[in-house]
This record gives C-alpha cells, structure tokens and sequence, in this order.
C-alpha cells in the first residue's frame, strides 16, 4: 500500500512539473512577445509623424499601450500563435501569426472606434502597428530556424560531404531532415536530377549539379563520400549501375526511408545501406483512387488466403478505402492472430470479422456466405510451392481447383456482385501440376462468367519477392549461415513484383472489366536468379568466390527455366492502366469445363497418373517436366 501510495504521489509531481515547465514555456513567450507589441507600436507613431513625437503623440501611445497590449496577447492566444516557439517556424506558423496580428489590429480598430474622438489613432498607425507587428513576430520566429539549420551550410570539417538523388520534394524533405537532425553530421553539396530542366536550379540553397548519369563523375569530382537516395525514388535498374559505378570510384550509396514508409512503419531515419528491394523496385503503382472508392466503399469484402503473403496485404491496402465490413479467411490460426492484431492497430474503424475455415470445407464456406452476404470476393487461398506440388498433386487439386470452383459457384448462387481470382504466370502453357491446377481454375472461372451475373474476374502474375518461402528469404537464411548459395540452374530467370504493387494491381485490376477477362499484370524486366544471388551476396559485404560460393543443384521437378507470358495463340491488349493488360482469350464452353473439373476433384484421392492424365485432358498446353537428377555445380567466379 506504501508503495502505491509512493507511486501515485511520484506521479502527481511529474503532472506538476510538466505543468510548471509548459506553463514557464508560455510564460516566456508572453514576456518576448509584449516588448515587441510595445517597441511596434512606438515606431508606427514615429514613423507617422516622420521621426517627431510630441507631448501629445507619447501621451497617446502611453494611453494606448496597455490596452493594445492585452488586445493582441488574447488574439495571438486564441491563434495559438504563441505556442510552438522552441521548434523551428513552418508556413503554417506563419500564416498563425497572421491571423493574430490581423485579429489584434481589428480589436483594437473596435476599441478605437468606441473611445472618445479626440483619443482616437490615426488609420496610417494601424496599418504600420499591423504590418510591423507580423514582419517583427515573424523574423524572431524564423531566427530559430535558421540557427537550427546554419550547420547545413558549408564549413564543418567533421561533416560527410554528400549529394542527394532527386531534386524534387522528397529531396528537399531529405535535406531539411539532415539540416535539422545533429546526428546526422552529412554537408549536403548538390542535388541529382532526371529532370534536364531543373539544372542549375536550388533548393534551399543548395544547387542542382547534374543528371543521373553524371552522378558517379560529379562526386568523383567533389570527393563526395556518400550519394543519398530517397527509398522508391528510383528503379532497381537505375539503381544497380549507379551502385556499380559508385562501388568502383570508393562512393556509397544509401537509402533514406521515405515519407510513406516513415508513417506506416516505425523505421529509423538513418540512411541504410542499398537493399535487393531497392535493386528490383520499380516505378510505384498509380491507382484510379476514384474507380475503386466507387467500387468498394460500403461493401463487405471477403479474402480468402488471408493470412497469405497476398491475402494479408490486399486486406492492408483496403484499408485506405471505406468499405462497411471486411471478412478474413483463413485455416491459419496464428496467422489470422497476428493479421487481426496488425489491422486493428492501423485503426481505421473498419469492421473486421476473422473467420477461421478452410476454404476447402463446403458446409463451413456456405454457412459464412449466407452469414456475412459479401458483395466482393477475393480469393487468393491456393498452394503455391511447385516442387511440394508436383509431391502431393492430388492434395494441389483440391486447394487450387476444387477451393476456386467451390467459391467460383457460392458466388454465383449467393449474389456476390464482384469474384477476383489470384493466378500466377506458371498457368501459362503449364510444365507443373501447380501451374496446370492454376490454369484449369482460370477455365472454370472464366466459364463461369458466361452463365452468372457475378462478374468473374482473374489476375495472373509472377513471383512475390520476398513472399514466405521465396528466394529472396531463402538466398538471406543461407548468407547469413555462411553459404552456399543454391541456385537451380545459372540460366533460370523469373520475373518479380513486389507484395504492395502486386496487391495494389489485383485490387486496380478487380475495378476493371465486365467479366469473363484474364487480367495480365506488367511484370517489368526478367532477371537472373544467378544475377539477383550475387546482389544479395555483394550487398551482405562478401565477395562472391571467397567469402560464400553459389552452387548449382539442378532444375526441380516441374520447374521452367522461364516463365511465359503468354498461352499459345494468346494475346495482350492494353487497358486504361499502363500497368494492367488482358489476355485476348476465349471461355470454353461452360458444361465442358465442369465435367472435366469434377472428374479431375474426383481424382484427387487416386492414384497419381489418374491425377495427370485429368490434367492433360482439361489442359492440353501440360507438358509434365520430369528434371533429371541434379549435378551440383559450384561457380567460384565473381
């Protein structure tokens, strides 16, 4: 009880010392405040009456002091202008100061009005009290600022010279950050540019010395020690020959978090070392924000897959939009856990009901459709490691096929407004059960459509960086255990998307169409599994050869050496979002689709060439790929 009492008590001084310290802050505000008044005042007679005051003219601003005084004290507080004083002044601060001088000098003009004539101020005095009481508040604000920022002038012998990426707003926010933060003890000598237009401009001071290519020559020039880069700001693939060319000449390159990643996220300021994202990042996605709060808000959304590594983040993304109830399905308990733990702290307000089923289980799927009446569904439950796959085909059968065709048909039967599959590019002339199972749910979806009023839509695209279990995590866990590396095989290239851009566009892509479409995401440029081994290893600060090696195993069963873009005959036409295509394909007839669909869902407790010869009559595109036995290899040169 003592201790309590302890406790309490030490609390009650805390509160008070606050108290005391925010109130003494006030205090001094006011006390360098009411000098200013006065001292504006005196000078807007003395300048009236052309430097000569008279008996009368300091009889006048003697009456009128105290009053003008405590006039504009109370406009200046009710403005919060006289708050903030110890932090460096903004535009809004300035427009507060403004509004408080403008409202002081009306109070005073009414004060005036109502006083005897012959006390009266002249109207040329109120007009230079008002203007030089904002150009004097005004000034002895920004004084603090610029003695907050007078170290990111040229002159410390301890600062790192260094030059910005990015003449634009995130490099003055950048440059503004390194002025105020003492830690960072950098001396910024120019900004970079891929604007030919901003040449020979400045910002904040601070010119603008060249474009991108020149980077590496002007800060050979400077002796410039590191190059800054805002995260995002540039593609992977501007990103990587300016590292190489910056790696060459002895100059590092850093990431700097941007805005967006500061405010969802709690990321330290510090310039980072350059990342594999930062290498495969690619223009951010632009989203018809209009189209899909038309389409979305006042919904109730279903996803299910939610606890997935695209499930989890398209329930992320809608939660910048407003829809009435959002529904996540998953059989996932720790990961549903976590999910709901991670987007109730986003608080939004959004209505969150986690389901915990199998998407698998028709009783349990109809039950929550006739429960929560979703309008859209998104449905990204599905396998997805093709090696495992090709090991248990009967088991991808029913988690791809027989769980799309289930939802495809409680959609239809439940007045769901909008269905949005999740394919992926192995669907396309298929050499694994995964991509072939994918493929035949793409056949059943789109036939679907010709016969629902649901608009059945599909998405295909390629690999997830840095989605659970890919190769991105895979390449870390083995660098950081010492190697080796494994990579299949020295040709294989995939294409890659981020998690956030391959969401944002499934969402974008769900927003389009009239039904029926294959919605092919732009994937960008292909790279080398070998090519993104040796980033993860160069930017861990090994060398390739000596420090860790790459090893080659050998292409895995149902692998590709090369992902497909497109089916045989097939082709992609532009739609209104240059990030989005469709594929020009036609539906196969819809009772074809579904007895070959139930005979293959049918097989899938059987024996395994039942399984494949199902598939091959469902998709003839399948070539079933047997890789033969892998040889390692190790490739020791850098």
């Amino acid at each position: 009880m003592k201790q309590d009492n302890g406790m309490e008590s030490l609390k009650l001084v805390r509160q008070w010392a606050g108290r005391w310290r925010h109130g003494l802050r006030d205090l001094t505000a006011v006390l360098a405040v009411v000098p200013i008044l006065a001292g504006v005042h005196t000078l807007a007679y003395w300048l009236r009456f052309d430097g000569v005051l008279g008996s009368n003219e300091w009889q006048a601003i003697g009456r009128n002091l105290p009053l003008l005084i405590v006039l504009k004290l109370c406009a200046f507080a009710w403005c919060g202008a006289l708050r903030g004083w110890n932090r460096c002044v903004t535009f809004h601060d300035l427009m507060s100061i403004t509004k408080a001088s403008t409202a002081g000098s009306v109070l005073l003009a009414l004060a005036d009005y109502l006083s005897e004539p012959e006390t009266q101020i002249a109207r040329s005095v109120f007009l230079l009290d008002w203007s030089g009481t904002l150009f004097a508040i005004g000034a002895m604000r920004s004084w603090s600022r610029l003695w907050l920022e007078r170290r990111g002038l040229p002159g410390g012998s301890d600062e790192v010279p260094v030059i910005i990426v990015g003449a634009n707003d995130s490099g003055e926010a950048l440059l503004r950050s390194i002025r105020r933060n003492r830690s960072l003890r950098y001396r910024v000598l120019g900004f970079i540019t891929d604007n030919r237009a901003s040449l020979n401009n400045c910002i904040d001071g601070v010119p603008v010395i060249g474009e991108l290519q020149d980077t590496c020559e002007l800060a050979a020039r400077l002796a410039v020690t590191e190059i800054l880069i805002t995260a995002g700001e540039l593609p992977g693939r501007r990103v990587r020959p300016l590292m190489e060319k910056a790696r060459r000449i002895g100059v590092g390159v850093k990431v700097v978090p941007s805005h967006e990643q500061l405010l969802h996220g709690n990321i330290d300021v510090r310039p980072r070392c350059v990342s594999i994202e930062d290498l495969l990042h690619r223009e951010p996605v632009r989203l018809n924000l209009s189209k899909l709060h038309a389409w979305l808000d006042d919904r109730v959304l279903m996803v299910t897959g939610s606890a997935g590594s695209i499930g989890s983040e398209i329930c992320r993304q809608l939660l910048q939009f407003n829809p009435r109830r959002i529904v996540l399905v998953d059989r996932s308990e720790n990961g549903q856990y976590f999910l709901e733990r991670e987007l109730l702290a986003a608080q939004t307000g959004i209505e969150l009901q986690l389901c915990i089923a199998d998407v698998g289980d028709t009783m349990r799927m109809s039950q929550l459709m006739r429960e929560h009446r979703p309008q859209i569904v998104f449905h990204a439950a599905a396998y997805k490691h093709v090696p495992l796959m090709e090991s248990h085909p009967g088991e991808a059968v029913k988690n791809t096929v027989f769980t799309t065709r289930l939802m495809a048909d409680l959609a239809h039967q439940n007045g769901v407004e909008s269905f949005v599959m999740i394919s992926t590019d192995k669907a396309v002339n298929p050499t694994s059960v995964m991509g072939a199972c994918k493929r035949a749910a793409e056949l059943y979806v789109q036939a679907l459509a010709e016969h629902s009023n649901c608009r059945f839509l599909t998405v295909r695209f390629g690999n997830v960086l840095d989605s659970a279990g890919s190769v991105v995590p895979i390449f870390r866990d083995q660098i950081q255990r010492g190697g080796p590396v494994t990579v299949t095989h020295p040709d294989m290239i995939r294409y890659f998307m981020t998690i956030p851009e391959a969401s944002q566009l499934v969402i974008q892509a769900g927003a389009m169409g009239n039904g029926g479409e294959i919605f092919v995401l732009d994937m960008g440029e292909p790279v080398r599994i070998v090519d993104l081994a040796r980033d993860m290893i160069r930017l861990s600060g090994l060398e390739l050869g000596r420090d860790i090696e790459i090893e080659f195993t050998g292409i895995r069963p149902g692998e590709k050496l090369f992902e497909e873009l497109h089916l045989s005959g097939e082709r992609h036409l532009p739609t209104s979002h240059p990030k989005i295509l469709v594929a020009e394909s036609h539906a196969t007839a819809y009772r074809s689709i579904l007895t070959d669909v139930v005979a293959l869902c049918e097989s899938a407790d059987g024996p395994r060439e039942r399984i494949y010869d199902r598939l091959q009559q469902l998709i003839p595109q399948y070539r079933r790929q047997i890789s033969p036995a892998a040889s390692p290899d190790r490739l020791r040169a850098a």
